[in-house]
């Protein structure tokens, strides 16, 4: 009776032969009691390790570095012995290293392990997308040697290929003819092309990150590469939620093994592998990822090259997106704003640049337009007015977030005002000297009337401050009052009191020049306010004038057609005859018809 066994732990397991073992193989701590005679018909290594102690008739072999371990030897050995089993994806890596390990190829036996495995890994395993997916992830526990018989490039390569055969047949499943008869590509239908980015998200990030390298040169669609990378992230991140609680401290100095660091290799990884397009990832994912290199201490060169990416399509960002929690020590400021810094010079850097690139993309459009800027700009003003309260917010800090963008990126600065106001309310303990430096940064010509009316009476502000607010709603009442006279009057009156206005804010002080300016003020409104009134009474009595002077008109029209009609008839040729003809009095007739 044929038997198979191996001792693990003191127990005897498995297959044997009523002849006594003559060998055994010890492979990571299992015992296997085995025969030569098999083991040597097959597996050269084993051939030449019992041939090297011939003398010394060997009874014990010790196979350390055997990969894949006992399992993959017990295989070895069931293949050996003629034992049948079944060669699937789950071993199929095993055996190709292990045979290669013990040298079970042809040149020791015809159909050996070797060949098979190979047979099988090629001519079904690299057919289907599925099945490389599997074999690449058993290839984690086999490297060195994996790698080296290519099992891992012709897994990478196999999936590749199929993933850009998917989606090339998608694409010409959404064709379809149009009403002329063109063919074209139907935007709306699904594209199911992409359902292989699941099966990815299992592998090991290395060999991942080979997989992605692999698609990019097959030329997968960089849609398709970004909604896997997000995908693969998200995976991440859902199993590791403690690492990405509010309360959670940087990860300094990261080793390999320690809590974190796998997180911080995933996020090195796929920022690496970002492709340039910029519509490729939402602008979302790429604030995760920057928030996670912040947290977890990624290399410089990672975080800047998240920072361009986002510095160069900043208009698609949100309020919430800039709100990068700070991970410093204790004292500093809510949110990180140095590196929002960072992106917003990019941002303007990219404005001004010449050649309108990107910095990574070199098919980008040109420099951002003036929506994007006025975005932008919007966003920086909610952005300063959600850190302002910030009591550890440093004056300087906050100003060079707020002139970071061009002047004429605001078309209002209603909201840079807002911000301004809330940081006054919340560090009253600035001096006059930083209150003013911050208001440089106010037009106040660029304030609605909403906010030029509250700027007024806000003693928050500096007095000149003030005074200049009135002083440009003066002259906004002015050019409305002006607007109501004539040319010449206009330039007459607004010259006049330009000129006493200014002699008599050089001779006073700017508490005293405040007094006047209010007053008049509220004597121009009033004026206007008059003005008003009198051309509502205008409009009023030209409406009524116009009616009588339509009916006047109709009655008038109505009698003169009287008076014609009567003229007409008294100077017929045919009036006052006695016997008239036929054919005169139809004529006759018509014409009073007429009439």
């Amino acid at each position: 009776m044929v038997r198979w066994y191996h001792v693990e732990n003191g127990k005897m397991h498995g297959i044997f032969f009523d002849v006594p073992s003559d060998i055994t193989i010890d492979v990571n701590g299992v015992s296997f009691k085995l025969h030569k005679f098999p083991l040597i018909s097959r597996s050269g290594r084993i051939r030449k390790l019992i041939a090297e102690h011939r003398d010394a008739d060997i009874a014990r072999i010790e196979l350390l570095t055997l990969p894949g371990g006992a399992d993959s030897f017990e295989l070895a050995a069931k293949f050996c012995y003629g034992v049948n089993f079944e060669i699937t994806t789950a071993n199929v890596a095993q055996l190709c290293c292990v045979s290669d390990y013990l040298e079970m190829t042809e040149e020791y036996a015809n159909e050996n392990l070797a060949s098979r495995s190979e047979a099988y890994l090629d001519g079904v395993v690299c057919k289907s997308l599925e099945m490389s997916v599997e074999v690449l992830q058993q290839c984690e526990g086999l490297f060195p040697l994996a790698d080296e018989l290519n099992i891992v490039g012709r897994c990478t390569d196999a999936i590749a290929s199929k993933a850009c055969a998917e989606q090339i047949a998608s694409s010409f499943s959404r064709l379809e003819y149009s009403s002329s008869g063109r063919l074209h590509m139907n935007k709306q239908a699904k594209c199911n092309g992409d359902w292989w980015i699941e099966d990815l998200s299992v592998l090991r990030i290395d060999l991942y990150q080979r997989v992605i390298e692999a698609m990019k040169c097959r030329g997968v669609h960089p849609e398709s590469i970004g909604a896997s990378l997000v995908n693969y992230a998200e995976k991440l991140f859902k199993r590791k939620p403690t690492l990405w609680t509010a309360t959670s401290r940087p990860r300094v100095g990261l080793m390999p093994g320690s809590v974190g660091f796998e997180e911080k290799t995933v996020v090195e990884t796929i920022a690496s592998l970002l492709p340039a397009e910029k519509v490729a990832v939402p602008m979302s994912f790429l604030f995760g990822l920057l928030r996670s290199a912040v947290m977890l201490d990624c290399t410089m060169s990672c975080r800047l090259n998240l920072e361009r990416r986002i510095g160069s399509q900043l208009e698609m960002a949100t309020l919430d997106d800039l709100l990068i929690p700070s991970f410093q020590h204790a004292g500093d400021t809510l949110f990180d704003v140095d590196t929002i810094h960072r992106i917003l010079v990019i941002f303007s850097q990219q404005d001004e640049s010449e050649d309108g690139g990107s910095g990574y993309d070199s098919d980008g459009p040109n420099p951002p337009s003036q929506t994007a800027l006025v975005k932008v700009a919007k966003l920086v003003d909610n952005y300063l007015a959600e850190i302002a309260p910030d009591a550890n917010l440093k004056l300087a800090k906050f100003v060079v977030i707020a002139d970071t963008l061009p002047g004429y990126a605001r078309t209002t600065d209603d909201g840079l005002y807002r911000a301004v106001d809330i940081y006054l309310k919340a560090h009253q303990g600035l001096s006059d000297l930083e209150r003013k430096r911050l208001c440089k940064l106010i037009d106040f010509q660029k304030l609605s009337e909403e906010a030029s009316a509250h700027a007024a009476q806000n003693e928050r502000l500096p007095l000149q401050a003030i005074v200049q607010v009135l002083y440009i709603e003066q002259l906004r009442l002015r050019n409305a009052l002006c607007c109501s006279f004539s040319e010449d009057n206009q330039k007459t009156a607004y010259q006049s009191r330009r000129i006493s206005n200014g002699a008599l804010s050089a001779a006073m002080s700017p508490r005293d020049n405040y007094a006047s300016l209010r007053r008049e003020n509220r004597e121009l409104k009033l004026e206007l306010a008059r003005m008003r009134v009198r051309i509502n009474d205008l409009e009023k009595g030209h409406a009524c004038m116009k009616q009588d002077l339509e009916k006047s008109s109709s009655k008038k029209l109505m009698n003169s057609m009287k008076k014609f009609g009567k003229l007409f008839i008294s100077h017929s040729p045919f009036r006052g005859s006695s016997s008239p003809s036929k054919h005169s009095m139809v004529t006759d007739s018509k014409v009073t018809g007429r009439i």
